[in-house]
């Protein structure tokens, strides 16, 4: 009877372990991701769309990936580098999160020692700052560089037309790269710059600078400001007649962001823009892609910056099926490299040297079309890299 009982106890006993090891092993079998972006403050408007993007491509694409499930995890950092940080930590250490995607400049290169450490692949889905992908070898960009957008613009404006240019852009590191690269392509392409105009990023009032900008009688104003903040320099640049002027408005994709461009004024009519990314975009693709995402999100337009989370997302999704689901950041990474694919934006691929997205740039210029205005494509510059890194090999 003794050996009897002992048995069924040692079977129970050993049945319950099974069901903890199986637990266990369905556990480790969901890999997570995590996307640390700005939800509120001021800012909040640009992680909103990073994180509708990754959730589209869920909803599209499923969220199995050889067989394990993929689990996304988001977390408002309210644009504040010390919470991302603090994240990010949280993440890795308690979450046991595989994959980080990441947001604004300053954050993700106040997370960069932390992923250096715990060897965590972090795919850049919102900064374009060059030197990011600098400070950590297990940064990956799906987004762009300031550069690629603004030397194409640059040297754009400088065979069509603009002799004299007035630059405004916001005191931030995007702002610095941004302006500085259009400055100096510029002035090499044989234009002058008049004088570059620093904007606080926060809270903005960009009355002053544009009536100094005015009063400095450029041909050409170039503007650099933050996507949700497009639609208020555009309302003060008419406000203070500057539309009127003779003056052309160029930048960044960014000022003629597509969440905002429906309810801008009419007055954004003729302003020509670099970028990466429109709505107005001809390719089926794209067609379904804006349709996808309008239905997921109370008719909003998607912008630059749902693209590149949405694509992020399917780089995380190609590298682990490369690597058969395993998630180990040097893996990762190594996959991730020299990947090439077709975007919403067009054809896209990872620089293996740089791990820099590779994209055609587009010059654009905002048009209304059935009476909505939108950012329709004069040109494409093809398959253009990171020419800060290209200039210092």
């Amino acid at each position: 009877m003794r050996r009897k009982s002992f048995r069924r106890f040692a079977a129970a006993a050993l049945a319950g372990l099974g069901v903890l090891f199986v637990s266990e092993v369905a556990a480790q079998d969901a890999i997570k991701v995590g996307l640390v972006m700005p939800l509120t403050g001021v800012l909040g408007p640009v992680g909103k769309q990073a994180v509708a993007g990754a959730r589209l491509y869920l909803a599209q694409h499923g969220d199995m990936v050889v067989g394990r499930k993929i689990e996304l995890i988001v977390r408002d950092d309210a644009s504040v580098p010390d919470n991302s940080k603090r994240i990010a930590q949280e993440l890795i250490v308690s979450e046991k999160v595989a994959i980080l995607g990441g947001g604004l400049t300053p954050n993700v290169l106040a997370i960069a020692p932390l992923i250096n450490e715990s060897k965590t692949a972090t795919v850049i889905m919102v900064s374009g700052t060059s030197v990011v992908t600098e400070r950590s070898p297990y940064f990956v960009r799906t987004s762009w560089t300031h550069a690629q957008q603004a030397s194409v613009l640059a040297n754009w404006a400088a065979t069509n037309g603009s002799r004299r240019v007035t630059i405004i852009s916001s005191d931030w590191a995007p702002g610095h790269e941004a302006s500085g690269v259009f400055a100096s392509t510029f002035a090499k392409a044989g234009g002058v710059v008049v004088e570059t105009l620093k904007v606080p990023l926060a809270n903005p009032d960009f009355a002053p600078f544009l009536q100094r900008a005015h009063d400095s009688s450029p041909d050409t104003l170039f503007v650099f400001v933050p996507a949700s903040q497009a639609a208020v320099l555009a309302k003060q640049f008419v406000e203070r007649g500057l539309d009127k002027s003779g003056i052309k408005l160029v930048g960044p994709g960014d000022i003629s962001d597509d969440e905002d461009l429906p309810g801008m004024s009419d007055a954004m009519i003729g302003t020509v823009t670099a970028g990466f990314y429109s709505v107005a975009h001809p390719s089926a693709m794209n067609r379904n892609y804006v349709t996808a995402f309008k239905l997921a999100n109370a008719n909003v337009r998607p912008n630059f910056i749902s693209v590149s989370a949405y694509d992020g997302m399917h780089l995380i999704y190609e590298a682990l099926r490369r690597t058969g689901g395993k998630t180990e950041g040097d893996a990762l990474v190594a996959a991730m490299k020299g990947m090439s694919w077709e975007s919403p934006r067009g054809p896209v691929s990872i620089d293996p040297e740089t791990r820099e997205i590779v994209q055609n740039i587009y010059i654009r210029r905002v048009e209304k079309v059935a009476g909505e205005l939108y950012s329709v494509e004069l040109a494409t510059f093809e398959a253009v890299k990171d020419p800060m890194k290209v200039a210092n090999k």
